[in-house]
């Protein structure tokens, strides 16, 4: 049984980019563009306007990442790697950033697409248990899979 479609009230902070859509069968993530247009030298560090704010859903919470290819088209990478923002980010005046570091001089412009989000349902409260030994089978610590 299909879960029922989440509503989420978006505001606009530009006519000047896309409105949000998903785009069926391709992706459940969905592209954000930037709001404005920004020039950044090598080495400069930015918060990208992405021209939205959103009341999530209670109970949920927005991934925001890179693109795929936002590293080979802008020479930036997003500082916080997963930009979380959670469904108290709900108000007027809250604008959705995404926080750059530029490797190379670059120009970004309105509506390009920067990055992409989804919502994800919180995560159920957890409790932690202490214990001397664990029951699975060690994998072989970190890195262990090899390069190929």
């Amino acid at each position: 049984m299909a879960s029922p479609v989440k509503q989420i009230k978006i505001k606009y902070f530009s006519d000047k980019i896309e409105k949000l859509k998903l785009i069926d069968g391709k992706s459940d993530w969905i592209d954000l563009r930037c709001a404005e247009e920004i020039s950044l030298k090598k080495g400069e560090w930015k918060l990208i306007p992405l021209g939205v704010a959103m009341e999530l859903p209670k109970g949920y919470e927005a991934h925001v990442v890179p693109r795929s290819s936002t590293f080979k088209n802008f020479g930036v990478i997003q500082t916080n790697h997963c930009g979380v923002i959670d469904a108290s980010y709900c108000g007027d005046g809250d604008q959705w950033y995404m926080p750059v570091l530029a490797v190379r001089d670059t120009t970004i412009h309105i509506n390009d697409r920067i990055c992409q989000f989804r919502i994800v349902e919180n995560q159920p409260p957890v409790e932690f248990i202490e214990c001397e030994h664990l029951e699975g089978n060690d994998r072989g610590g970190f890195g262990s899979t090899g390069i190929s």
